[in-house]
């Protein structure tokens, strides 16, 4: 589907759950077209003699197959004449696509676990989440899981610049990046603001296919995102979950981001509108970051249920939805101020899920201050401000400071790379290092 210089750090954890003596099925998820499928099989290319693809939302005939299935064995004789691969424990890897689509397939994993756990299984679906939603019965505690994201910004800049990125993976102490270097990695990063972290977007970029081609690509996924609407959604949800999508450009250009449901729709109630966005949650196309009224352990325990701001789960989709032009990225007009700062966050908050285990939070003062993230590292929680340029004026970590005295505190912008007290200034770019970085303080 794209091409093979692009490495992903998933193949990592892939391998690791591959040699586990406990091993159980896998299943991969994750928002459409963030690559699952790629995953999947260049993981068997890779790791395995053989590899037997099932696809159920290609092939009807495959859900007859699992109707009643308990017998393992059964089961794979019959479906070896669906494959041209064999299927030879530990030499196979067996791949169920779009396992959502077939419920009894999805529940069969539970026998797999449990009468036949030499053979080796992963399984997505793009939807899956949105499935499993809707109560029905599932193998609980017979599978594991784990979560795809679009490309990361270090998984960007290995396949646009792999000088830089081994240059970042060698820093292990606070001091400045030499500028040239500096200004290099900005404008990588500039160039995933545009791309995002869709595959397929970001290997027709490397490849030089033009940004006519990375446009018509984003577009195209936007597009496969509102049919899922229509076609998997409740048919009452729909045109509140096209109004929540189509709203998030305007939610996030506010000053404090915070989502509004009259800017969904004039007179909008939360009731009214909840399962659709809990559908979106679900789907994995956006991060729901709630307001924290008492920064302390844990965060989840604070959570202030009636105020939280929406992200997309790509920059790229964001900037494409929102009819940013590319153009204005590299430019740096005047122009774009207000929503160059949304973006900066969308793709810092991207980094800080992959991350950390707690999903960021927000913090507020009684409307005095306003802290971007707060993330729960260890027994540290560690606010978090978002400055999208140089310019980094602002009260609100001061105030956080003063309120709660924090160990660390951490503020991401284009400036380099510096430790003054307990604030620590980190440039956009390394934010996917954010860990490391702060294990080097």
């Amino acid at each position: 589907m794209f091409m093979m210089k692009i490495e992903r750090e998933i193949f990592e954890k892939l391998s690791n759950w591959k040699t586990k003596s406990d091993r159980k099925p896998l299943i991969l998820q994750g928002a459409r077209q963030t690559g699952k499928t790629w995953l999947m099989k260049t993981f068997g290319e890779r790791s395995f003699e053989h590899c037997a693809y099932f696809n159920f939302d290609q092939n009807d005939e495959l859900h007859c197959l699992f109707e009643g299935a308990k017998d393992i064995k059964r089961l794979l004789g019959k479906l070896c004449f669906y494959t041209s691969s064999p299927i030879i424990p530990e030499k196979t890897l067996i791949i169920f696509d779009e396992i959502q689509e077939c419920n009894k397939a999805l529940n069969c994993l539970k026998y797999f676990c449990e009468d036949a756990p030499e053979y080796t299984i992963v399984a997505a679906g793009s939807l899956l989440g949105v499935s499993l939603s809707k109560g029905d019965s599932f193998p609980v505690g017979k599978v594991e899981f784990l979560q795809i994201f679009p490309l990361s910004f270090k998984e960007f800049l290995l396949a646009d610049a792999p000088e830089l990125f081994y240059f970042v993976e060698q820093i292990s102490a606070i001091e400045e990046i030499p500028l040239i270097i500096f200004n290099r990695l900005t404008e990588s990063f500039q160039r995933y603001q545009i791309t995002g972290g869709m595959p397929e977007a970001v290997a027709n970029f490397l490849n030089n296919k033009g940004m006519e081609k990375v446009e018509e690509n984003l577009h195209t996924i936007i597009h496969a995102y509102e049919l899922d609407f229509s076609k998997h959604a409740e048919k009452k949800d729909i045109p509140k979950i096209t109004a929540i999508w189509n709203s998030i450009p305007s939610q996030l250009s506010r000053e404090n981001r915070k989502f509004l449901y009259k800017l969904v729709k004039p007179g909008a109630r939360a009731r009214e509108y909840e399962d659709a966005l809990l559908w979106l949650e679900h789907a994995g196309l956006v991060h729901r970051i709630f307001a924290n009224t008492k920064p302390f352990i844990p965060l989840t325990a604070y959570d202030d249920l009636t105020a939280f701001k929406i992200y997309i789960s790509d920059i790229g989709i964001l900037r494409r939805l929102a009819k940013v032009p590319p153009e204005i990225i590299l430019s740096g007009s005047p122009l774009y101020t207000e929503f160059k700062g949304a973006i900066a966050e969308n793709a810092i908050l991207q980094s800080l899920v992959t991350q950390f285990e707690v999903t960021p939070r927000y913090w507020t003062s009684e409307g005095k201050a306003e802290v971007d993230f707060l993330i729960q590292h260890n027994t540290e929680i560690i606010p978090i401000e978002v400055k999208a340029k140089h310019n980094i004026s602002g009260k609100s970590l001061t105030v956080y400071n003063e309120k709660y005295s924090p160990k660390m505190r951490i503020r991401y912008s284009l400036n380099n790379l510096k430790k003054d007290g307990n604030l620590l200034n980190i440039p956009l770019f390394l934010a996917d290092w954010t860990k490391k970085i702060i294990f080097s303080v």
